[in-house]
């Protein structure tokens, strides 16, 4: 079947909540999907991020984690219908959008857009993932409501031939569903991201009137969604972290259930971008990397629990349909808290030496797309005379921290958005190994800056008595931490309270959800059991990583710790989050 924009929606009002699978444990899927249902919740939505199952050009995973067939059929078990968003661009606060980061390898395929050298990708990815989808649309008697064009275009671009082809591609494919696009409420936005014989829908967070009274004006008849109506916000490394009340949620959202339309919360339950899969934004110049947790203060929290906005909500909700409501399940049960000292192993440079793939040589310092790197922490290496007297060590453009050594010493910090007054050397003439690792923090996945180089991209110089000398001769390491599940095991510590790699072990009596932090430790990844948990920042806001019970062991569990800087105290386990920058000291009737 096909349905035009003025009847695309055959459900009535729609109660939607946006639920990310690949921030979600699979196996707590379920959990969060009864949480869902039990808010009052019709419906789920779904982006589908690209990058996550094909990270690697043509090695296309859709098993376990990344089963979204599975997780569609358990939307329907729980009687919700589904909104799938297949991108292929996502935004979503995910690394580069969701867009793979092979497609930057060459350095000339223009994103988001018509061009060939992107819509054969998109074209070969489409024609893995569009068969998924076609048998679980609701005209083949599955749940899939609703397919998506896209995403947020008119915040991007204007080429009206992309959104023609990814809509006829949908099409071509088997997607028979209904189909829209989404963007802001305003001329500009719409102007660009619709399409006249799709369905167009809106993206806010407050006065759903003036929205509602744009999409009329432009879309007269045409039923209203507000695909994303964003009760809460994603938070960046060094700014505070975002909340909203419950009743301003609620009473801004009144007005449109009122008025008869449709909502999709965004979100509904956050999760957590695990390992290096947060984004980032460039906000007026600066560079902002997104935290670990995709909490986003939403109703279901990020753990499962049941906030203020949850009740809020299920009211609303349950006003709204008039149904009644499935109790939501207990909360997932809770590690006790505990401490574990860190046992220090391996010194930073001699873990990663030994965890890259190999070395490449160059004249100057190459990129991380230039090195086939998708992600993590690149190591460059150059043997440099250091001139008699006093000279200054600059580190140019690193994207998007730099930690710099000296002979093996961490000796000075670059951070892209700090004017760098460099590293003050007094030489002898005598020839120093500069070592400077280079920290991707995550790619940027929204606006114009999307698919920016990374790495160390502006050399390192030596200047002195007025003159910039560039260092030549580089060894380069590419160390992709998302692929570890084990730092290197060395013969003997060396690590010696520096930055390096840490161990502790941990005794669980039962496999439950917690948060560990890592108090006084200034950048570190940490690794649960193998997995890569993600990173932990003293710039906070976010200072505990979660740890979902699943991947838990009865008995001995390992915790690794790859610290960039300076490490703190010990390892700390609690049952609560702490997202908010303020560490409370664990009480000894806490600790059992």
């Amino acid at each position: 079947m096909t349905t035009d924009a003025r009847t695309w929606i055959d459900d009535g009002q729609v109660l939607s909540g946006a639920v990310h699978y690949f921030r979600i444990h699979p196996d707590l899927w379920t959990d969060r999907l009864k949480r869902l249902a039990a808010m009052g919740a019709t419906h789920v939505e779904t982006y589908v991020a690209w990058n996550f199952h094909e990270r690697e050009r043509g090695q296309v995973d859709f098993d376990e984690w990344r089963d979204l067939p599975r997780f569609i059929r358990l939307a329907e078990n729980e009687g919700l219908s589904v909104i799938v968003r297949p991108g292929p661009f996502i935004c979503a606060e995910w690394d580069n959008g969701g867009l793979p980061t092979w497609l930057l390898y060459d350095g000339t395929t223009p994103l988001r857009t018509s061009d060939p050298r992107f819509l054969e990708p998109v074209d070969a990815w489409f024609d893995i993932l569009i068969p998924l989808l076609v048998p679980l649309q609701r005209s083949h008697g599955g749940p899939v409501v609703a397919v998506q064009v896209e995403n947020e275009y008119g915040s991007f671009g204007t080429d009206r031939a992309y959104l023609e082809h990814l809509r006829d591609g949908l099409r071509s494919r088997g997607i028979d569903v209904p189909l829209f696009t989404s963007d802001g409420p305003t001329d500009l936005m719409l102007d660009a991201g619709t399409l006249p014989d799709v369905a167009a829908t809106a993206n806010f967070g407050s006065a759903a009137s003036e929205a509602m009274r744009v999409l009329e004006r432009r879309r007269p008849g045409e039923p209203f969604l507000c695909a994303e109506f964003w009760g809460g916000w994603f938070d960046h490394w060094g700014r505070e972290h975002h909340t909203r009340p419950a009743d301003d949620l609620a009473a801004a959202i009144e007005p449109l259930l009122a008025s008869g339309g449709s909502i999709n919360v965004y979100m509904a339950h956050g999760g957590t971008s695990f390992g290096t899969w947060p984004g980032a934004n460039i906000d007026q110049g600066i560079y902002l990397s997104t935290v670990t947790s995709y909490d986003s203060d939403a109703p279901i929290g990020e753990a499962g629990e049941l906030t203020e906005k949850f009740w809020a909500l299920r009211r609303l909700f349950g006003s709204a349909t008039g149904a009644s409501l499935p109790e939501p399940p207990p909360l997932p049960e809770r590690q006790r808290a505990q401490t574990a000292p860190l046992a220090p192993g391996a010194a930073l440079l001699t873990a990663l030496r030994a965890a890259s793939s190999g070395e490449i040589t160059s004249h100057l310092p190459l990129s991380q797309e230039a090195l086939h790197q998708a992600s993590g922490l690149t190591l460059y290496e150059a043997d440099v005379r250091i001139p008699l007297g006093d000279s200054t060590l600059r580190v140019h453009e690193p994207r998007d921290r730099a930690w710099v050594f000296v002979d093996g010493v961490l000796r000075h910090r670059v951070d892209r958005n700090a004017l760098d007054e460099g590293l003050s050397l007094v030489g002898n003439g005598a020839i120093s190994q500069v070592s400077v690792v280079v920290e991707n923090e995550g790619r940027v996945n929204f606006g114009r800056h999307i698919g920016e180089a990374k790495g160390l991209l502006g050399g390192v110089s030596i200047d002195a008595h007025g003159v910039s000398r560039l260092v030549h001769g580089w060894t380069q390491r590419a160390i992709d931490v998302q692929a570890l599940t084990s730092l290197p095991e060395l013969p003997a510590p060396s690590a010696q309270g520096g930055p390096g790699t840490y161990r502790a072990e941990l005794i669980c009596a039962q496999r439950a959800d917690a948060f560990i932090s890592l108090p006084g430790w200034e950048k570190a990844y940490v690794w649960l059991n193998g997995f890569l948990l993600g990173r932990l920042d003293a710039r906070g806001p976010q200072q505990t990583l979660y740890a979902p019970g699943p991947l838990w062991a009865l008995g001995p569990n390992v915790v690794e710790v790859l610290s960039l800087g300076r490490p703190g105290g010990d390892l700390h386990v609690a049952g609560h989050p702490v997202l908010d920058g303020k560490i409370p000291e664990l009480s000894s009737l806490e600790l059992g």
